[in-house]
């Protein structure tokens, strides 16, 4: 049984990984599928365009909010079976949005979809990571994040031309239906993997207590701000400065998440090999892409090469900021991962709203990409001395980085 178990975790993809990454799959269409049906819905509901974009600033919070509430109530309960659980409400949400009669059924749907977000990538990391070897976590955990990626790339066109040609309650119908299959697949292809020993509200949640782990959470706040608050108004950037025809702009946001997907692989490799390394030179090369895109933006084909930079390096950062807020909650790994899911989230916003600050103080349309510039340097300045002072706290015991203390835990690679 040992040896089989050893073998599954040399597979060179194991299949349950397919399904989790079917699950973010989901999920990321979940949140992005909307955002092009917005004008339908108001006009059917008869609600106006900023009520209907409650919809989705209601899902960002409720991920927030789920992501370490969930996890740390669900932290006893085997893994498999809180992913499932997940999944079935995951399904709920959506088919509460499909069947909708009124606005307020609707967004009662779309936050009960949110709540099982950040819990099922962060319970999800947790399994992902358990699946294989030590030296392939991280890239386990990308594989896992990949589905989210391509839901990046063809969430919004997806929704959009379902709910154009079928009714947008179609959209959330064939959402349904990919929560079915992937429920399918967990129960098929996902092995049991038990709780903590340790596990418990009390002991899940004292890791938030960990200056490690809050710091870490402060690094993905700040570099997934800086990126999120310039991507946010990047459409306004490349017809305004940039000089790109309207009709492009969705092209560009394309070759943006085709770098996510393959910025994601590379960075979970990378973090494999050396995770703090492979942080600070993604986070400084996040900076570096930010200023420079802020420097080019009226060069119109030097704005093509940085939008597919901009998405390469900003989620090579992904899977190594997952690991590292794991990696210093050996007991207690599932409130940390959702934690930093939640960071995540909480930095999308807070990186959107500074740069709407920018730009409504009169500072233009680039102003958005120096502010991402800042926030990713402010990611680095916590990230340098806290990665010195982690190897300097763990040198004197062992010489070496802290080493997981369950199966679901994560060892930190030597940098």
């Amino acid at each position: 049984m040992a040896a089989q178990g050893q073998d599954a975790k040399n597979a060179a993809l194991p299949p349950g990984l397919v399904a989790l990454a079917l699950g973010g799959f989901g999920i990321g269409l979940t949140e992005f599928g909307i955002v092009g049906l917005l004008p339908e819905i108001a006009a059917d509901f008869a609600v106006t365009e900023s009520v209907a974009g409650y919809l989705v600033s209601g899902y960002a919070l409720s991920v927030a909010v789920g992501a370490i509430a969930l996890t740390a109530a669900l932290a006893r309960v085997e893994r498999k079976r809180v992913l499932l659980g997940l999944v079935v409400l995951f399904i709920a949400g959506n088919l509460i949005s499909a069947l909708a009669p009124t606005y307020g059924v609707m967004l009662t749907g779309r936050v009960v979809a949110a709540l099982c977000h950040g819990a099922f990538f962060g319970v999800g990391a947790v399994v992902a990571s358990d699946m294989v070897a030590e030296n392939r976590k991280a890239a386990a955990i990308s594989l896992m994040f990949a589905g989210l990626t391509v839901a990046n790339v063809v969430g919004v066109p997806f929704g959009t031309f379902v709910g154009q040609q079928l009714g947008w309650r179609a959209t959330f119908w064939a959402i349904t239906g990919i929560g079915v299959v992937t429920l399918a697949g967990i129960q098929l292809l996902v092995r049991h993997t038990p709780a903590a020993p340790s596990a418990g509200l009390r002991s899940e949640l004292g890791v938030l207590r960990r200056p490690q782990v809050l710091l870490s959470a402060l690094v993905s706040v700040l570099t997934f701000g800086g990126l999120v608050g310039a991507y946010t108004y990047i459409a306004f950037t490349l017809t305004e400065v940039s000089g790109v025809a309207t009709g492009a702009v969705p092209w560009l946001l394309l070759l943006f998440g085709v770098g996510t997907f393959l910025g994601n692989l590379a960075g979970g490799r990378w973090a494999d090999h050396d995770l703090d390394g492979s942080l600070v030179a993604t986070i400084g090369g996040l900076a570096l892409v930010l200023v420079g895109f802020a420097a080019v933006a009226s060069i119109t084909w030097l704005t093509v090469v940085a939008m597919f930079l901009l998405g390469a390096v900003g989620f090579a950062t992904a899977p190594g900021l997952q690991l590292r807020i794991m990696q210093f909650a050996g007991d207690a790994p599932t409130v940390a991962s959702g934690t930093n899911i939640a960071a995540l989230n909480v930095g999308n916003a807070a990186g959107a709203w500074l740069g709407g600050v920018a730009i409504a103080a009169g500072l233009g349309f680039v102003s958005p990409l120096w502010v991402g510039a800042a926030l990713a340097l402010a990611a680095l300045a916590v990230l340098v001395p806290t990665s010195r002072a982690a190897r300097r706290e763990s040198a004197p015991r062992t010489g070496r980085a802290p080493v997981a203390h369950d199966a679901a835990t994560v060892a930190q690679p030597t940098t």
